[in-house]
């Protein structure tokens, strides 16, 4: 970080941007809703994944929905989700991205929509927490994706204005609330958005993965090193 206004930060997603785990996510939110009554499709379901786990269940139990069954559906969700943590994978250059853009002098933040011990698992998972300067997660914030305010925590956490700032995620959502806090948004396709759907949300650039997002370094917004503008 520096303090003379010429530090930079990528700030990454880390849900289907990082980990593969969008689908991990679907079958265990049907599940979890199954096991209330509620009968989603898991293609339904799936267009939801990265925003808030709040915003998620307004959306499928109602705006007006019964709190405690609020509760009842996030525990078994958390609880499904769980059992996979042993054998969460890095998606392929996960972590030599994140390490490649340390090496430049990017400030590395994650900043994810996750509960704190969700995104830990990812951590260890990804495997390469010494690029990373910071972390933020959906217990640091009041409102979720597609809200800004986890964006805003990241650059919090990294000591820079939003225009010395790019974003790496998957979803809709990210785009959305990096427009709102003023970070242009990288997309990569790893959580099973389409390109034609992140570009139309306005993401900046779209790559496959984050190993071709690393392959492509010095022709994308993270081509250029901290410090030079």
């Amino acid at each position: 970080m520096s303090g003379d206004g010429t530090g930079r930060a990528v700030l990454f997603d880390v849900d289907g941007t990082l980990v593969d785990t969008t689908y991990l996510h679907t079958v265990a939110w049907w599940e979890a809703l199954r096991q209330s009554g509620r009968r989603v499709p898991m293609s339904v379901i799936h267009r939801t994944i990265g925003m808030g786990s709040d915003q998620l269940l307004a959306r499928f139990l109602g705006e007006d929905h019964d709190p405690d069954e609020a509760a009842a559906v996030s525990a078994a969700h958390h609880t499904l989700y769980a059992e996979y943590w042993p054998r969460l994978a890095p998606l392929d250059g996960a972590a030599e991205l994140l390490r490649a853009c340390a090496d430049r002098g990017w400030t590395v933040v994650l900043a994810s929509s996750a509960r704190g011990d969700e995104l830990e698992a990812m951590r260890r998972a990804v495997g390469a927490d010494e690029a990373v300067t910071a972390a933020t997660s959906s217990d640091d914030v009041e409102a979720s994706k597609p809200a800004p305010d986890l964006v805003r925590s990241a650059l919090d956490g990294a000591q820079v204005t939003p225009d010395r700032a790019v974003f790496v995620g998957d979803t809709v959502w990210d785009v959305a609330a990096c427009e709102r806090a003023g970070v242009p948004c990288v997309g990569v396709l790893s959580g099973g958005i389409t390109r034609r759907e992140l570009e139309e949300a306005g993401a900046a650039e779209v790559y496959e993965n984050p190993a071709d997002l690393l392959a492509h370094l010095d022709g994308s917004l993270l081509a250029r090193r901290p410090g030079r503008g």
